[in-house]
């Protein structure tokens, strides 16, 4: 499998550049090295990523990918005119012939985190992540009226991740709650999620993966074996039938995968950037 060093240059936290850049790089097979050169945002900083980035080529003996977000034309100009790698400017690609399209000028916003003190949506975003912290693994049952979100599931299918990522990514306020064998012979949900059934979405997976992911946390236990993993798997799928509530399996769903499934049926206003 080819290999290749891949350079992301952004001024910012170079998180647009690595996510557009690792979704291209998605399309090829192979296992290219990532170094990460954010907060590039000076003419001094540009000349040591060209010289980072030249003698890579040195070294390696072919060119980088350099995938660059850059808003400064002097920091970028330094890039363009000194860089022997490969280099993609997605800004340069995408934001100037918008501009030309539209007859406006971009902002040339540094970021997607410029100005966050000022930006009622970041502070949005921080209260949802401490309320998700607050409310997960059924840790309280208070304010559950202010959820955005309730994600139930058999222990380890993936509600907290999935619960931190809502939150962070999206601002939502998300609870989680475990299926435990108290629910499985009540054969309901637990008492306190009831009332907010509409909001309710339900993780699923495979037993054989569940069972070790389990082992991974407690080998050789009752609560790992594979034979406790299909009956609380076959009960919780069944509850969640009988109550009518949506719900996925995470078997083979990424994190990002999981929460826009769950942000289609609950929550599709939310879909934006």
């Amino acid at each position: 499998m080819p290999t290749r060093t891949v350079f992301f240059i952004s001024d910012g936290t170079g998180i647009t550049a690595e996510t557009f850049g690792n979704a291209i790089l998605a399309q090829f097979e192979m296992k290219p090295r990532h170094v990460r050169l954010p907060f590039t945002d000076t003419v001094d900083k540009a000349h040591q990523a060209v010289r980072q980035i030249n003698h890579t080529t040195e070294v390696e003996g072919q060119k980088p990918i350099v995938f660059t977000t850059l808003v400064s034309m002097e920091v970028l100009s330094v890039i363009q005119q000194g860089c022997q790698g490969m280099l993609l400017d997605m800004f340069g690609t995408f934001v100037r012939p918008l501009e030309v399209e539209l007859g406006l000028k971009s902002n040339h916003r540094i970021g997607r985190f410029s100005d966050v003190s000022q930006s009622k949506a970041y502070h949005d975003r921080i209260e949802a992540i401490n309320f998700s912290l607050a409310h997960d693994d059924g840790q309280s049952n208070r304010d559950l009226e202010q959820s955005d979100v309730i994600l139930v599931g058999v222990s380890r299918s993936g509600k907290t991740p999935t619960s931190l990522y809502l939150s962070m990514q999206y601002g939502l306020k998300a609870s989680n709650y475990p299926l435990i064998p108290e629910d499985f012979e009540r054969r309901q949900l637990p008492p306190a999620l009831m009332p907010h059934r509409k909001k309710i979405f339900g993780l699923s997976i495979q037993p054989e993966r569940l069972s070790e992911i389990r082992n991974e946390r407690r080998p050789n236990s009752r609560y790992a074996s594979i034979e406790n993993c299909r009956m609380e798997v076959s009960e919780a799928e069944a509850m969640m039938r009988r109550a009518g509530i949506r719900w996925l399996s995470t078997t083979t769903k990424s994190i990002e995968e999981i929460a826009t499934t769950i942000l289609q049926e609950l929550q599709p206003e939310r879909l934006t950037y």
